[in-house]
């Protein structure tokens, strides 16, 4: 079967000419709900793992320790997310309210993770990372 071919040309997608470079660029982009929910897991991180060095990683905010990819976040259309890797099973009852998969977890920005919580999260994921 012979393709249609038409005339327009295709230009780059939005996500790929404005790739964030800092989290400040990826927060800057969002609604004020989700940015106010993100920077709030954003400084309990920090407080964390005050080592842990930002980073970008698949066009997502992320922090490293020692050169190791440590945690993630983001935002999506409906939720935010919250990527800690496999601590997420250790927590899977502090977690009951959330949508969580194998390493995410989901939630809406008007209900943000608790710091303490997320403080947890990465501490054991520092452990786990040695």
């Amino acid at each position: 079967m012979k393709q249609k071919m038409t005339n327009t040309k295709r230009t780059a997608t939005h996500a790929k000419t404005n790739k964030p470079k800092t989290h400040d660029d990826y927060l800057a982009a969002l609604t004020e709900d989700k940015r106010s929910a993100l920077q709030k897991l954003r400084k309990a991180i920090k407080t964390a793992a005050p080592k842990a060095e930002e980073c970008i990683s698949y066009q997502l905010p992320a922090f490293r320790l020692n050169r190791r990819f440590l945690v993630a976040y983001g935002a999506a259309t409906n939720h935010c997310a919250f990527y800690p890797g496999s601590t997420v099973k250790a927590f899977q009852k502090e977690l009951k309210g959330y949508d969580t998969s194998k390493g995410t977890i989901r939630f809406p920005a008007s209900k943000p993770l608790p710091s303490a919580l997320v403080r947890k999260l990465v501490k054991l994921r520092t452990e786990e990372r040695g």
